[in-house]
């Protein structure tokens, strides 16, 4: 913005289910589906992500899930990194504390759609935000809600970076 740096933008996309989501679902859902997704934003050389922890980071590929399974460039961002810090404060005082998070409603991908729009004015692609409510469509799904319901799911960050890798 003010000293018109640009800043690389990256959707980092993991496959929870590590290919067994293609492979079952069509027997337990009726329908195919290619993954269960869990995402992140990548920028100014860290990866940003949320779950039951709250919002984290570290260095990208610095979760337990290691390196993503694929990756979308969303484009870049002039936000400058202590404007965006301050945005991400916001989000974790509000929207986005620990007991916030819903598997299905309020998630890794919510936050990843959130702050992308916010740097780069653009969501993350519908197939990872619409496929909680394609799955709890499914009979199997609206059976496995209660349980599905209490999951929480944080893939921790050990690769903390500047002291804030748990914020």
């Amino acid at each position: 913005m003010a000293d018109g740096r640009s800043f690389n933008v990256k959707l980092f996309i993991y496959d929870l289910s590590k290919g067994l989501a293609r492979q079952l679902s069509p027997m337990m859902l009726g329908k195919q589906v290619e993954g269960i997704w869990h995402t992140s934003i990548v920028v100014y050389g860290e990866e940003f992500f949320f779950g039951g922890g709250g919002i984290l980071s570290c260095f990208p590929g610095g979760t337990i899930l290691g390196m993503s399974d694929s990756t979308v460039d969303l484009g870049n961002t002039e936000v400058p990194r202590d404007l965006f810090q301050e945005y991400l404060s916001s989000l974790r005082e509000s929207t986005y504390r620990p007991e916030k998070y819903h598997l299905f409603e309020h998630n890794c991908n919510t936050f990843s759609s959130e702050v992308a729009q916010f740097l780069t004015g653009t969501k993350i692609p519908s197939y990872i935000t619409d496929f909680p409510s394609e799955v709890l469509a499914t009979p199997f799904g609206q059976a496995l809600r209660p349980f599905l319901d209490s999951v929480t799911i944080t893939p921790s960050g050990d690769n903390g970076m500047n002291g804030y890798g748990q914020w």
